[in-house]
């Protein structure tokens, strides 16, 4: 019975909005509905039509799937060696999110002393943002070449050909913040 859709639909609203920090009046303004339809909906009574979800779902910005669901836990914790790795030469190369999230893609790079990686341009338009965590990193990009310190950011182009490299006797950490461009279809759509 856990698992009936009402059931599902009346702890996600409860528990979307009191992640949000609203009463129950506050959303249900936002929703543009009742106060009482709104608390109908958190008991597990009710049987709202499409309309009353769809106001539901815009007000607390999910999807209809996650209103009626099962209830996802309020956190999740996991450990490095469940996130995607992937080795080049003396490079580490991890994901951060376990998630993707559209047009973004977020790393964490290590890379050994003296270790080099050349990068992957990406999709015409990309942007990409590296910051250095600890040690010192060089980028080289469209011919320059730039150092970064702890802390320091650089934005680049990431369409184009560019390469990192570790010029110290430590090991460097950086994170790099990849912002896709989207492609554009043949015929423009």
């Amino acid at each position: 019975m856990a698992d009936e859709p009402a059931h599902n639909l009346a702890l996600n609203i409860k528990q979307l909005r009191e992640a949000r920090g609203l009463t129950q009046h506050q959303i249900a303004k936002v929703a543009a509905l009742p106060r009482p339809t709104w608390a109908n909906l958190e008991s597990g009574a009710a049987n709202p039509t499409l309309s009353v979800l769809m106001k539901v779902a815009g007000a607390l910005q999910v999807s209809l799937e996650e209103l009626v669901g099962p209830p996802r836990a309020v956190a999740r914790l996991y450990k490095a060696r469940e996130l995607p790795l992937r080795r080049r030469g003396k490079v580490n190369v991890r994901r951060l999110l376990p998630d993707p999230i559209a047009g973004m893609e977020l790393e964490r790079m290590e890379l050994a002393p003296g270790a080099s990686m050349a990068g992957v341009p990406h999709t015409p338009g990309t942007r990409e943002y590296l910051t250095c965590e600890s040690g010192a990193l060089e980028l080289s990009a469209a011919g320059e070449r730039w150092r970064l310190e702890p802390g320091d950011v650089v934005v680049f182009r990431g369409d184009q050909n560019h390469g990192y490299r570790n010029p110290t006797r430590g090991r460097a950490v950086a994170y790099a913040v990849v912002t896709l461009a989207r492609a554009i279809a043949p015929d423009g759509a």
